[in-house]
C-alpha cells in the first residue's frame, strides 16, 4: 500500500476541500467544509511556538491523516486541533455540538498529549539505560493515555508536519524536536504500522541531528528517490511476469530503503556503503513454502546472485520464529537488489507476532499483552479496507486502546506504570518500600485525595510521609480499595508480620522471666534453658512461649534440670528485680520472713522508694503492691490476715543496675509527630520504653508509656520533661 502525501505552503491560497474529502460520502465532505471555516475564523494569523501558522499546520495535518485514509471525524478533529486555545468560549462544547461527541473526544485527547510536550522532551534529551527504559514507558504512556488509537496517529501526523516545516524554515530548536521525534514517535509510528509515516519522521530527524552524514549518505546514493522508486517499478514487473509464467499467485512489493535505515545498517554492522545491499528491496508473498524456492530459483536466473548473501530462515528460523528467505542479487545495472521471499502466514507472523519488526530493530524485549495489543491495532489498521462495514471497523478500532495499564509521574517528572485501578499508596511502593511504610497522605495534580482514589494515566502524583511510622493494616481491607498491586500487598504483610513477631517476642520473654521467678531460679543460663528446651536460641525458646506453644510445666521442668541454672540463691533476701548487665541484685525485705518468693504486681509497678506492703497469694508467693494501690486497697479489705509487711533492701537503692517497670500517662492535643517528640525525650534520658498505647478521641491524644526506670527520681525527671513537649496537657504515673 502506497501513501501520498501533500505539502502546504504558508501561502496556500485555498484550503484544498477536494483532497480533504477524498473518499468520504457528500454529507462527511459537507462537515469537513464546516471544519474548515471554523478552523479559518479561530486560527487566522495566530502562530505556534515552532513559528508556523497554526491555520497551515491544521491543514498539513489534516492532508496527512486523509492520506491514512482515517475517516471524516479525524480529518475534522485534525483542522480542530489547537481551537481549545483560540476560543473564548466552551471549544469542546461547541465543537460537540457541531461535530459530535467522537470529534470532541479526539480533539480533547490531543490536548492532553501536547501537555506531554515538555516531559517527552526532557527525557529525550537525556541518555542511559535508565532513561532508554523512561523513552519505552513513555511510548506506551502515549498509547494508554487516549480513549481513542486515533488521537495517537493525529499526534504523529502533527510531528510529521512540523518537520516538514523545519524543512524551510531552520529552527534552534530543530535537534531537540528531532530527537523527541526519532526516540518517541517514530517507534510508535512503526508499532502501529504507519510505515510512510515512521520513514519520513527518522530521515527529517536524521537530517536534522545529522546533517554532514545524512548530506553524504545521500550523496553516495547518487540518484534521486523518484529515480530509485522508477527501478523499484521496472523490477517488480519484470519479476512479476516470469512468476506468472510458471502459474503462481504472489504479490510482490518494494520500496527504497531510506536514508536512516541505510546508516543504522552501516553504523550497527559496521559496513561501507559498498556493502548494503538492500537500498532497494523487493518483497514477495506466496501461498505456499514450495513456491518460496521456486520464486528464490526465478530471481537467481533473472538476476546474479550476489556471494554469501543468501540465508534460508525457513528451514533454520531465527530465534524469534521469523521465517523468510533473504537473497541479493546484482540486477541490469549493476547495483544491488535485495529480495525477501516468503509466505502469507509467515508474513502474517512477522508483522504481527512475536517476530515482528519493530522488535527487533528496536530491541525490546517481550511484554505480554502489550503486544497483543500493538498486534491488534497493527492489524486493524492493514485491514480496514477489506471491511464492508465501515462503522464495525470504526467501533473496534475505538475498543483497542491500551487500557490495562495507567502511566502517572513523579513531581521529578520519572513515569511510573501501574495497573489500572491503582491508588497513591500503590505508586509509593512502586517508588520504594519505606516511602509505602511511611505515606500518609497524597497530592493528586496538586490537590488532597484520599489515599484509597483511583489513579489516572497523566497525571502527577505527590505522596507525603512521616517521619516514622507503619502502614495501616486497613490498607488490607478489600473492601476499602487501598492497594489494588501485589507489591504493595506483600510489603505490607511483610511489616505487619515483622512487628508481630516482636510482639510474641516480647510476650514470650515476659511469660519465661515470669516461671523463672516463680519456681526460684531468676539467674538461671537462658540459653541454656532454651537448649535443654530443643531451641536453638533464647530468640525461638521466647516466640515459642509467644505462641502458646509451651506452658508453665514444661518451663518448670526444665528450670528443675540442675544444668541451667547458673547458681544456688545463697541468701535469705529475695532476687525480683531485673538489671542491664544480666544479675539481679535488686532486694526486697520482708520483714521477720526470709526465703519467700516475692514479686512486683503489674497492676501498680512499684519502685523504689515507693511505700510499699507485701500481700501472701495462693501459689505465687508474696505480691509487692504500692501502699496507694487502689487494686491492694481491695485485697486489705476483703484479706487483711494476708497482708505483710515488706520494705526495700539496702541493694534496691544502691544498685544503679537495677531497672523498675513503671507506667506513665499522658493526655495531649493530637497532632503530627507527638509521638515521634515524645519518644526522643524518652531517648535522651536513656529509657528502655517496652510498651505504647495510644487512642485518640476528638482531637485528644491519650497514651501509656510503660518504660524501666532505675527509682522513682529519674521517673520525675521524666514526666517533667515530658509536661514540657508542645501540646502535653498532662503526664503523671499510674
Amino acid at each position: 500500500m502506497v501513501y501520498v502525501t501533500h505539502a502546504i505552503s504558508q501561502d496556500s491560497a485555498s484550503p484544498p476541500i477536494d483532497l480533504l474529502a477524498e473518499g468520504l460520502a457528500p454529507a462527511e465532505r459537507t462537515r469537513i467544509e464546516e471544519a474548515l471555516e471554523m478552523a479559518a475564523e479561530a486560527y487566522e494569523d495566530r502562530v505556534l511556538g515552532t513559528g508556523e501558522s497554526v491555520w497551515t499546520h491544521a491543514l498539513g495535518m489534516a492532508l496527512i491523516v486523509t492520506s491514512l485514509r482515517l475517516d471524516a471525524d479525524s480529518r475534522i478533529a485534525a483542522l480542530l486541533f489547537s481551537i481549545g486555545e483560540y476560543v473564548e468560549a466552551d471549544a469542546y462544547a461547541e465543537v460537540e455540538a457541531r461535530f459530535g461527541t467522537h470529534v470532541a473526544r479526539l480533539v480533547e485527547g490531543l490536548r492532553k498529549l501536547n501537555g506531554l510536550r515538555v516531559l517527552t522532551r526532557m527525557t529525550t534529551t537525556a541518555s542511559g539505560p535508565e532513561i532508554r527504559a523512561q523513552t519505552e514507558t513513555l511510548r506506551k504512556m502515549l498509547l494508554a493515555m487516549v480513549e481513542d488509537i486515533r488521537v495517537v496517529l493525529l499526534r504523529i501526523a502533527s510531528r510529521t508536519q512540523t518537520l516538514r516545516y523545519y524543512t524551510e524554515v531552520p529552527s534552534d530548536s530543530r535537534p531537540d524536536v528531532a530527537r523527541e521525534s526519532l526516540d518517541i514517535y517514530a517507534p510508535l509510528a512503526n508499532r502501529l504500522g504507519v510505515w510512510q509515516l515512521k520513514w519520513e519522521l527518522e530521515d527529517l530527524s536524521f537530517r536534522f541531528l545529522e546533517p554532514e552524514t545524512y548530506k553524504r549518505i545521500a550523496k553516495m546514493l547518487d540518484e534521486r528517490r523518484s529515480e530509485r522508486e522508477e527501478f523499484i517499478h521496472s523490477a517488480i514487473e519484470r519479476l512479476r511476469s516470469e512468476i506468472a509464467a510458471v502459474g503462481i499467485k504472489a504479490e510482490i512489493f518494494g520500496r527504497p530503503k531510506h536514508i536512516y535505515s541505510i546508516y543504522n545498517k552501516m553504523r550497527a554492522k559496521r559496513l561501507d556503503f559498498s556493502q548494503v545491499y538492500d537500498i532497494r528491496a523487493l518483497r514477495v508473498l506466496v501461498d505456499e513454502v514450495r513456491d518460496c524456492y521456486t520464486v528464490l530459483g526465478l530471481v537467481h536466473q533473472i538476476w546474479q546472485p550476489i556471494n554469501k548473501e543468501f540465508d534460508d530462515y525457513i528451514t533454520k528460523p531465527k530465534g524469534n520464529n521469523y521465517q523468510s528467505l533473504h537473497t541479493a542479487v546484482l540486477a541490469g545495472d549493476g547495483r544491488a537488489l535485495e529480495v525477501q521471499i516468503r509466505t502469507y502466514d509467515m508474513h502474517r507472523h512477522a508483522e504481527l507476532g512475536i517476530a515482528a519488526h519493530w522488535r527487533y530493530k528496536e530491541g525490546s524485549g517481550p511484554t505480554g499483552d502489550y503486544d497483543d495489543k500493538i498486534a491488534l491495532l497493527r492489524n486493524l489498521l492493514s485491514w480496514r479496507d477489506e471491511v464492508a462495514d465501515s462503522a464495525q471497523w470504526l467501533e473496534q478500532f475505538k475498543r483497542a486502546s491500551l487500557d490495562d495499564t495507567l502511566y502517572v509521574l513523579t513531581p521529578q517528572g520519572r513515569v511510573v506504570d501501574l495497573p489500572r485501578g491503582a491508588t497513591p499508596v500503590d505508586f509509593a511502593y512502586r517508588l520504594h518500600t519505606d516511602l509505602g511504610h511511611r505515606c500518609r497522605g497524597a497530592k493528586v495534580d496538586g490537590h488532597l485525595v484520599p489515599l484509597n482514589t483511583p489513579l489516572e494515566s497523566g497525571q502527577t502524583v505527590e505522596i507525603s510521609t512521616t517521619k516514622e511510622g507503619g502502614p495501616s493494616r486497613d490498607w488490607l481491607d478489600p473492601r476499602q480499595h487501598y492497594v489494588v498491586t501485589s507489591r504493595a500487598r506483600t510489603k505490607i504483610k511483610q511489616y505487619f508480620s515483622a512487628q508481630d513477631e516482636e510482639e510474641l517476642l516480647a510476650r514470650g520473654r515476659s511469660f519465661v522471666t515470669r516461671e523463672m521467678q516463680r519456681d526460684g531460679h531468676a539467674q538461671a543460663n537462658i540459653d541454656g534453658l532454651a537448649d535443654r528446651m530443643g531451641f536453638k536460641n533464647a530468640d525461638a525458646l521466647y516466640l515459642a512461649a509467644g505462641r502458646g506453644e509451651i506452658g508453665p510445666r514444661a518451663v518448670q521442668m526444665a528450670l528443675r534440670e540442675g544444668d541451667v541454672v547458673a547458681e544456688p540463691v545463697a541468701e535469705p533476701e529475695i532476687v525480683v528485680g531485673r538489671s542491664r548487665s544480666g544479675d539481679s541484685s535488686d532486694k526486697i525485705l520482708i520483714v521477720g520472713v526470709g526465703k519467700l518468693l516475692t514479686s512486683l504486681s503489674r497492676c501498680c509497678k512499684p519502685a523504689p522508694p515507693d511505700a510499699i506492703e507485701g500481700f501472701v497469694t495462693r501459689g505465687r508467693g508474696i505480691s509487692i503492691h504500692r501502699v496507694d494501690c487502689q487494686d491492694f486497697q481491695l485485697l486489705v479489705k476483703r484479706h487483711p490476715e494476708r497482708v505483710i509487711a515488706a520494705e526495700w533492701g539496702d541493694q534496691a537503692y544502691n544498685n544503679r543496675q537495677a531497672l523498675f517497670p513503671v507506667d506513665i500517662a499522658v493526655q495531649a492535643m493530637d497532632r503530627q509527630g507527638l509521638l515521634r517528640d515524645i519518644s526522643e525525650v524518652l531517648s535522651r534520658e536513656k529509657l528502655n520504653v517496652t510498651a505504647v498505647n495510644t487512642l485518640t478521641k476528638k482531637g485528644t491524644a491519650y497514651m501509656r508509656f510503660t518504660m524501666e526506670v532505675g527509682g522513682i527520681t529519674q521517673l520525675q525527671r521524666a514526666i517533667t520533661l515530658i509536661r514540657e513537649v508542645k501540646g502535653v496537657i498532662d503526664a503523671q504515673r499510674k
